[in-house]
């Protein structure tokens, strides 16, 4: 995983400001993601269980990480039983090479490609083109993205913050077929955009998927796409190769049946997902390989709190209901998984040695709406905290710190400490000096009161 997009220098907090700025970008997102968050609402509270299916969810995917080492092998064995190929891919380039290698070695230059986040994380398109080999992207929201040299903002909806004037523009500049008079009335976008990828399924001989989920015991990948284009890549071309992460198993076959209502609830507020696309190993005669990638992934797994950010199964439910994602947008987070989801993860597959990694913890209000909708019950406020921690402090603020904690320690240094703040409570600043001043930007430090509630419950209440 590179280290940030493009054009996309800085820390979060600098992206974010000026992301603020675009009035457009933030009514765009308003509106979609408000439009998810009531649909998700309305089909989750259908069900009297859910509780107990986002509990199911959370236990299957711990087991899972608890025991990853077995279950791959499993998978690997089931895979092979099956017909199909595994690679182990241990990076980004690692995974990149195996690719790029297996597309060569069928003569092609051209592959068609199923909307993947594992992908986009390693920069496959980019490592391809330099090998020779264009990658078209077939999904709806990721033909707009990459058809406008332009980067997802959202886990679900790559081109959320684009509205249907700009996609209509995107297409009619990009798209040659397209007819001059198109609107932007939906299925007019969609009709284009289906003549436009007609041509390229029929006449692809290589396809490249991701998968939502791996079960172990079977060696079955499973696709959850809403328009049909994840099963005409899946189906058609002579050779199929899946990049998944290693996290994305579970054990069983009749595990799906939890995954199958967590997910389409909680990303696209529907009961079904309408494609779901299922195989084992080499199907009719087509050629198959899996890759599977770490890429930081056994890294997060030792970290006992961190790891929970593994368990995700990519629903986006907690960009829909974050303040900070819906007024920021995607691209602040320089990642390909934005949002709360996206600030946990990130900076422990990439580590957080840049000024962006180690921001990506601070995107955040700490309002917990975020755990309170994901499906697996990955607690992201806890993580956040955890990877405040570990983030890179300024040495006059962890000094500060320190000084509190010794303070906070003991009771009667506390009440000393009160004391000593009232009676000089005229001279506070209402901002803070020097390296501290950041905690002061957008807020006034709170008045000193003239009596802390140490002293007047001595006065008052204290029998």
């Amino acid at each position: 995983m590179s280290g940030t997009f493009l054009g996309m220098p800085g820390n979060f907090p600098e992206n974010a400001a000026k992301a603020v700025q675009d009035s457009q970008l933030r009514y765009n997102l308003r509106k979609a993601t408000h439009t998810i968050r009531g649909k998700r609402a309305n089909v989750v509270g259908e069900l009297p269980d859910w509780t107990e299916l986002r509990a199911a969810g959370k236990a299957i995917k711990d087991e899972t990480l608890r025991h990853l080492d077995r279950y791959l092998i499993q998978l690997e064995e089931a895979v092979t039983r099956a017909g199909g190929h595994v690679h182990w891919a241990r990076d980004a380039a690692e995974a990149n090479r195996i690719v790029a290698d297996l597309v060569k070695a069928t003569g092609e230059s051209e592959v068609v490609k199923v909307k993947s986040m594992a992908t986009q994380e390693i920069e496959l398109n980019e490592a391809l083109a330099e090998q020779g080999i264009t990658a078209y992207e077939t999904d709806l929201a990721e033909l707009i993205v990459q058809l406008g040299d332009d980067f997802p903002s959202h886990i679900l909806v790559p081109a959320i913050h684009r509205n249907r004037a700009e996609i209509r523009e995107i297409f009619l500049d990009k798209m040659p077929e397209t007819p001059p008079g198109l609107t932007d009335e939906p299925a007019a976008l969609a009709e284009a955009a289906r003549l436009h990828l007609r041509e390229r399924f029929l006449r692809s001989k290589v396809a490249i998927s991701g998968a939502n989920f791996m079960v172990a015991e079977t060696g079955t990948l499973v696709v959850l796409e809403s328009e049909g284009n994840g099963r005409m890549c899946l189906t058609l071309p002579e050779t199929l190769i899946s990049v998944v992460g290693i996290e994305k198993l579970v054990p069983a076959w009749r595990d799906l049946e939890v995954f199958l209502q967590l997910l389409p609830r909680s990303s696209t507020g529907e009961r079904m997902n309408p494609y779901t696309s299922m195989w084992t190993g080499a199907v009719e005669g087509q050629d198959f390989h899996l890759v599977l990638l770490d890429n930081g992934r056994t890294g997060v797994l030792a970290d006992e709190v961190g790891r929970q950010a593994l368990r995700c199964i990519r629903c986006s439910a907690c960009l829909n209901v974050c303040p900070v994602y819906e007024r920021a947008g995607g691209h602040a987070y320089g990642s390909v998984y934005p949002g709360p989801i996206g600030a946990i993860l990130t900076p422990q597959l990439r580590g957080m040695s840049s000024d962006l990694d180690a921001s990506l913890p601070y995107a955040s209000s700490l309002c917990g709406a975020c755990y309170e909708v994901c499906p697996v019950a990955i607690d992201i406020p806890e993580v956040l905290v955890h990877l405040r921690g570990k983030a890179p402090h300024n040495p006059a603020e962890r000094a500060g710190m320190r000084v509190a904690g010794w303070i906070l320690d003991d009771s009667v240094r506390l009440g000393k400490a009160q004391r000593l703040a009232t009676r000089f409570r005229k001279l506070v600043p209402k901002r803070l000096p020097g390296p501290l001043s950041a905690w002061t930007d957008t807020r006034d430090l709170p008045d000193i009161p003239e009596e802390s509630f140490r002293d007047w419950w001595e006065r008052h209440e204290r029998p």
